[in-house]
């Protein structure tokens, strides 16, 4: 898989926002981690040194009425996303060619908004 995002770079954008998530109210669980080399099926880890070639990283943020969003982002530039934001609301959002940490950034937050509304100035 090519290396289109770095993984590292990724989770210290998630370690920044989730400090303004969690100010907000919300709930954001440790980031996990997946390696390439660990033979199937591939465990994941929430410590970043067992793992030696990340292929993704990912994290589940959860609010009030059951809302929630998880964000699974693969080195190659694309990412899993689903979210429950109400009984009628669910789903996986679009998630492909992410080029960099900075179009993650941004898409991260656009998810977030979606899911959880507008945090009231928490980026």
């Amino acid at each position: 898989m090519d290396r289109v995002v770095d993984l590292d770079e990724v989770a210290v954008v998630l370690a920044e926002r989730a400090v303004g998530w969690t100010a907000a109210g919300l709930e954001v669980r440790r980031a996990t981690w997946r390696d390439a080399e660990a033979s199937w099926p591939q465990p994941l880890e929430t410590d970043r040194d067992r793992v030696r070639d990340p292929d993704s990283v990912g994290m589940v943020i959860s609010g009030q009425a059951e809302t929630v969003l998880s964000v699974v982002l693969f080195r190659g530039g694309w990412a899993d996303v689903d979210f429950v934001a109400g009984l009628d609301d669910a789903g996986c959002l679009p998630a492909s060619d992410i080029t960099s940490v900075s179009d993650f950034r941004t898409r991260m937050d656009q998810w977030v908004t979606r899911v959880f509304g507008s945090l009231d100035g928490v980026q």
